[in-house]
């Protein structure tokens, strides 16, 4: 690191204190990098990024509590430029889909070597994304339609229709809407909708949206105003 530069401030997040200690010791090692605070869950998490405003969060998705995903949302809604990399085992579409979907500009496996991940930090603090090769593979794979029983296997309760019509939902778009698009009648659709949020296990419309675009379905959340 040149005397001129700052070091990239990073929290990191994992409920296993021994990666943690390891983690920390391979950002810090690399000169660029300045730990600034520990977390072993979400609510943690959100703490430390309050007091310290880092640059950058390293965190796993499993964690007790509030789960890494919620508390990428969380982050992201208060702070959209703050870059988050995502450290975890977990290499399922759910698990990737949902965290991207979060607001995570990063997303790595475990098994990223030392170099890897320090890379991934500083690519990500100079305002670009960054994914492990596999991790890339896979998002590649869902929008260019590869990988089209995607949404089958995150909602395999649902029929080939009612996993259609969700995805419309998941967009903002009305019942009117979908009955146009799908050439049904608005009565079918709504009790499309309705067995959806009784199979989602849902109250209403609006937490089988969050369902759906969790799992990657639909457009980005509509920020009204």
């Amino acid at each position: 690191m040149s005397s001129d530069s700052r070091a990239v401030r990073v929290v990191i997040a994992d409920d296993h204190p021994m990666y943690r200690y390891g983690l920390a010791a391979v950002l810090a090692s690399s000169g660029d990098v300045e730990v600034v605070a520990e977390a072993s869950n979400g609510e943690d998490l959100l703490a430390a990024v309050d007091r310290t405003a880092p640059d950058i969060v390293v965190t796993d998705l499993a964690m007790p509590g509030l789960d890494g995903t919620a508390a990428i949302r969380a982050l992201v809604a208060r702070q959209p430029s703050l870059g988050v990399l995502v450290l975890t085992m977990h290499e399922d579409d759910e698990a990737l889909f949902g965290a991207l979907r979060a607001g995570a500009r990063g997303y790595l496996l475990k098994d990223a070597d030392s170099a890897e991940i320090v890379r991934a930090v500083l690519t990500l603090a100079s305002g670009d994304a960054v994914y492990g090769k596999a991790v890339a593979r896979r998002i590649v794979d869902f929008f260019t339609g590869a990988h089209r029983d995607y949404t089958a296997q995150v909602f395999p309760e649902l029929t080939e229709r009612e996993r259609e019509v969700l995805d419309l939902v998941a967009l903002g778009i009305g019942n009117h809407q979908i009955a146009g698009r799908l050439v049904l009648a608005e009565k079918t659709v709504r009790n499309h909708v309705s067995a959806i949020l009784y199979k989602l296990q849902v109250s209403d419309r609006a937490a089988a949206v969050a369902r759906a675009r969790d799992a990657g379905m639909g457009g980005p959340p509509h920020r009204p105003g």
